[in-house]
């Protein structure tokens, strides 16, 4: 096979993005002929976090891969079952002692794809600096992997790009997370990595990145402490890409934004 269809779904905002996922995963995998699909699940499980519940939902549709960010431990009881979880990660960058992995490797049509999650430090919680980590662990994964895929959980479109310029030619992808809204700066950068600096999230369409707008709304105005809720929804969004990587070199020939409406 010379080419390799990767599919990356963003967030998952609760039942409402797990509901559309679980309902056109499989047209939308048609559709793009994918070989290969990622979704970020950090937020599937009442708007943050993720149960293992959830986790073996999810797990029973097409997906081969989970990762995840800063929310990934919000439910506790994950926090113990990390292990057992053979398709999740979590930051490869978080600090040394926690639970899980931030890298695994997948076979797939003969090939070794390795899927990497790093977390960026700007406007976020503490973590080891994400720029060397993947310098340090790169030669090592270059080694064992034909195909390598990095979802970046960060805030600042800056500390992504920047990653995403350090990588190029290194990795085949590097995709955006964390702000669940999507960017139109999706490209191949000059080396062959696939860049794109927010795939944005799959919840409630008429919300603010998932939260029921007029908490929000209320929040910014009066700047009390308030519960973050999700929304009724009568409308969902489904936000990816699509990226084409050749097998020989691993290098990405295209990327493309997927952005799907369903009503509900």
């Amino acid at each position: 096979m010379p080419e390799l269809n990767i599919l990356c779904i963003g967030d998952i905002i609760g039942r409402s993005g797990r509901r559309v996922l679980a309902q056109h995963l499989e047209e939308i995998i048609a559709k793009h002929n994918i070989h290969f699909t990622i979704v970020n699940v950090e937020n599937s499980a009442g708007g943050n976090g993720l149960t293992r519940a959830v986790y073996e939902e999810l797990a029973g549709l097409n997906i081969d891969a989970f990762t995840s960010g800063n929310h990934i431990y919000d439910k506790r009881d994950i926090f113990k079952q990390f292990e057992e979880l053979n398709l999740l990660l979590r930051p490869l960058n978080f600090p040394k002692g926690q639970p899980g992995t931030g890298i695994r490797y997948f076979e797939r049509n003969g090939l070794s794809i390795a899927v990497v999650n790093i977390i960026g430090r700007v406007f976020m919680g503490l973590s080891d600096c994400p720029f060397q980590k993947m310098q340090q662990v790169l030669p090592i994964i270059k080694e064992k992997a034909d195909i390598i895929l990095v979802d970046f959980h960060a805030e600042t479109t800056s500390e992504k790009q920047a990653m995403g310029w350090m990588l190029d030619g290194n990795v085949s992808l590097l995709f955006g997370t964390h702000t669940h809204v999507p960017t139109a700066d999706d490209r191949v950068l000059p080396s062959g990595t696939a860049y794109i600096s927010d795939i944005g999230m799959t919840g409630p369409r008429d919300s603010v990145i998932g939260v029921d707008r007029h908490i929000v709304i209320k929040k910014f105005l009066d700047q009390l402490p308030v519960r973050f809720e999700l929304p009724r929804v009568s409308s969902a969004v489904l936000n990816g890409i699509c990226v084409k990587v050749d097998t020989e070199s691993g290098k990405a020939l295209s990327i493309s934004r997927i952005y799907e409406v369903y009503d509900e």
